[in-house]
């Protein structure tokens, strides 16, 4: 087992100096006219600085207002407006200058709702986001049948920061769980606490604003700081690897996102192992206004050693550590609606619940977020 651990932190490793090297190049002012858009548009198409001809890639932006050149004025000319308290953070941080503004040229675009903790957005953004959560237990848990109900409460703050033009750095668990669970999770297992903190990089792979495509790829480490009361806090932490990608459709009046990724616990004797594939959908009915649907697939690969055997394992929120979930599927649906009165402000809410038979934990939820972009 130890080995299969060193083998993925040598990856992790390998993977990450890529990622720094690319970045490096993106910051030193050259043009790449291909897919990967290696210099990023952040100057906006209704400034002249977006299209450089020199770098031939000078295009009318027509009626829709997007940024479609793939030139870049970039920080290193000058054109990058830094957060000057957060500057002197960035730089002792990483040592690649100035935190940077969010990637305006995919403004049409939304963030996901649905497993907001895994499910990220492809875009290189510098936000806050505040989230307000209820979530309902079924009221019998598991093949056993064991008593349940009630329902739990979480408020929580993501916030994700742009290092450089391509990097950045993500914060997506964290906040206050409050307790209203009934049966045997109120009885022997859950109460009110802190949730864990999981944070990590995001790297914008492919962007290309010509067409509306976006591939991103990263990690998060879950590191196991909350409530025990709460079920956080269990074995030594937690890796998320992830994968996600987005595509505008319709001159930007729908969009298309898809994300897979693998939760590898440290110490899988006490934490359980899945993978998953989020995918969302949205509409822009006006100007200002979206509705979108989304939906989630679980699939438990290994169940944990110790632990309850309920047969449930607490989805993107609890952490069960179940011995008795390994094969088990769950899919879960959502529906809902976001006001987006400008490129820098946001807010959704959104109804889920379960298709499969088997819920898991799950009888449905209700999130609300708001969203302050940079």
């Amino acid at each position: 087992m130890k080995k299969r651990y060193d083998q993925w932190l040598a990856i992790t490793a390998i993977a990450l100096g890529l990622s720094f090297v690319v970045a490096g190049n993106a910051n030193a002012g050259y043009c790449l006219g291909d897919m990967l858009g290696a210099s990023s548009c952040d100057a906006g198409c209704d400034e002249s600085a977006c299209c450089e001809p020199d770098c031939g890639c000078e295009f009318d932006c027509g009626d829709s207002g997007y940024c479609d050149a793939g030139c870049d004025g970039g920080c290193d000319s000058g054109q990058c407006t830094c957060l000057p308290a957060l500057d002197s953070f960035a730089k002792k941080l990483t040592g690649l200058g100035c935190i940077q503004k969010s990637d305006h040229c995919f403004d049409d675009f939304i963030s996901p709702m649905i497993d907001f903790v895994h499910f990220e957005d492809p875009r290189n953004v510098t936000e806050l986001r505040p989230i307000f959560m209820t979530h309902r237990f079924p009221n019998a848990l598991g093949p056993g049948n064991v008593p349940a109900g009630g329902s739990i409460q979480l408020f929580a703050l993501q916030f994700r920061i742009a290092l450089t033009e391509r990097l950045s750095l993500i914060a997506v668990k964290d906040g206050y769980i409050i307790d209203n669970s009934e049966g045997a999770l109120d009885s022997a297992l859950l109460n009110s606490g802190w949730a864990d903190v999981s944070a990590g990089l995001k790297y914008n792979f492919v962007r290309n604003a010509k067409t509306g495509t976006l591939l991103s790829g990263g990690f998060t480490f879950e590191i196991p700081m909350g409530s025990e009361g709460a079920l956080q806090s269990q074995g030594d932490g937690e890796f998320h690897f992830f994968a996600t990608g987005g595509q505008r459709l319709l001159n930007g009046n729908a969009h298309i996102m898809s994300s897979v990724g693998w939760q590898l616990p440290v110490d899988q004797s006490v934490q359980s192992t899945t993978i998953h594939w989020n995918n969302h959908l949205d509409v822009r009915v006006t100007d200002k206004f979206y509705l979108f649907t989304e939906n989630s697939w679980w699939h438990w690969v290994d169940d944990a050693n110790t632990g309850s055997s309920y047969g449930v394992s607490g989805l993107d929120l609890l952490n069960l550590g179940d011995t008795a979930v390994e094969g088990n599927d769950v899919v879960t649906h959502n529906v809902g609606m976001k006001f987006k009165p400008s490129g820098n402000v946001e807010a959704g809410m959104a109804y889920e619940f379960p298709l499969t038979d088997f819920e898991d934990i799950m009888k449905d939820r209700w999130t609300f977020d708001m969203i302050f972009r940079y």
